[in-house]
């Protein structure tokens, strides 16, 4: 589906850190903090062990606790929904956008509940929300927005990075991004204050972190100030990501253009629907969707059992949580009626689209799909 483009830099970036003996969160964490907040046009970075984390911290940080709704939407990995759940709130889902799959100011007004303490925007397969829709209804409630950008990086939202408008902003580093630590996460955030305190939290809510204890030059005696956790980034992870950074851009063209080729060739499918550029940004295809429509003479995943025999490699669109069995049930009473999501979570299913693909492997993914609709 994805491969990640990695060369030797990566591997001279990695054993240089190997050498230095300091493989832990130490000075090339705090440099890929830097340099990935300012690519992202944000203020602060804090890396973080995970997307998940990062998600997890956010909502510790926008005071979100036990009692308290959390409006997501369901379409998306599940690990938007779990994070409510990690600091004992509730999510509650919201409908997507049928073009974008994303939230829309009209589809979280209608999830609002008297609980409701958050909102958490994602950028479905890089796709941007439109933030400032979102934002319209929820900063006159008090209500604050984190965007989970897990798949962003790279997109333009109204003329700039997607995240820089973001108050709170989480990002994935996961091999399946086009900027990869491996595993790994960051949280971008507006407030320098704040930012200290994410820093503390993601550290087992240590004073003073570990790196700036051994380089002191004098004995410090650590405190603990709140309950933290060890949400950690490695050095080994963050020399990886500052090379990363530096072929985000011509990742994303590559990407872009072979998006572009895919939507022409799909053209000639009928009824094909495929994810485009919103009026509003431009995404990076960090995945390439495409919907089946009504009435194509063969299912979802009979599409998906065609290509696996001519070799390909599809996935099933992007999941619905309320579907899951870990969501069959809310102590906030709400119901599931989604039926924009239910929708793309049935009929759509995720293209291979990689930095190497060549047009040949498109031509063979278009053929299969063309031929099953009777082309």
């Amino acid at each position: 589906m994805i491969r990640p483009v990695l060369g030797d830099e990566e591997a001279a970036a990695v054993a240089e850190v190997v050498r230095s003996g300091w493989v832990a969160q130490g000075p090339r964490v705090a440099a890929f903090e830097e340099a990935f907040a300012e690519r992202m046009g944000a203020a602060h970075g804090v890396a973080t062990s995970s997307c998940t984390t990062a998600l997890h911290l956010a909502l510790l940080l926008a005071g979100v606790g036990p009692g308290d709704d959390v409006v997501v939407p369901s379409l998306s990995f599940i690990a938007t929904a779990n994070a409510a759940r990690y600091v004992g709130a509730e999510p509650v889902f919201a409908d997507v956008d049928p073009a974008t799959g994303n939230l829309t100011g009209k589809t979280v007004e209608a999830a609002l509940t008297e609980r409701t303490r958050a909102v958490i925007a994602v950028d479905q397969a890089g796709v941007p929300v439109d933030l400032d829709e979102l934002r319209a209804v929820c900063d006159p409630r008090g209500i604050p927005v984190v965007e989970d950008a897990a798949c962003a990086a790279g997109s333009v939202y109204r003329g700039r990075p997607v995240g820089a408008g973001a108050e709170l902003a989480a990002w994935s580093f996961h091999p399946r991004k086009l900027l990869t630590t491996g595993e790994g996460g960051m949280l971008t955030l507006a407030s320098a204050e704040v930012a200290r305190r994410a820093r503390r939290l993601r550290e087992h809510g240590m004073s003073v972190s570990a790196a700036d204890r051994h380089t002191a030059g004098t004995v410090v005696i650590e405190e603990y100030l709140e309950t933290g956790f060890n949400f950690r980034m490695t050095d080994l992870q963050a020399a990886l990501g500052l090379v990363q950074l530096t072929r985000l851009t011509e990742v994303v063209e590559r990407r872009r253009d072979l998006a572009a080729r895919y939507q022409r060739l799909l053209a000639d499918v009928p009824g094909i629907d495929t994810v485009r550029d919103p009026l509003y940004g431009r995404t990076n295809y960090q995945s390439f969707w495409i919907v089946l429509p009504e009435g194509f003479p063969v299912g979802r995943d009979a599409l998906l059992e065609r290509l696996l025999a001519a070799g390909i490699s599809g996935r099933r669109g992007i999941m619905a949580a309320h579907r899951e069995p870990a969501y069959a049930t809310s102590s906030s009473g709400w119901t599931a009626d989604l039926p924009v999501t239910d929708r793309l979570t049935t009929r759509s299913l995720i293209l291979p689209l990689f930095h190497q693909m060549t047009e040949e492997e498109q031509d063979r993914v278009v053929h299969v799909i063309a031929t099953a609709a009777g082309r």
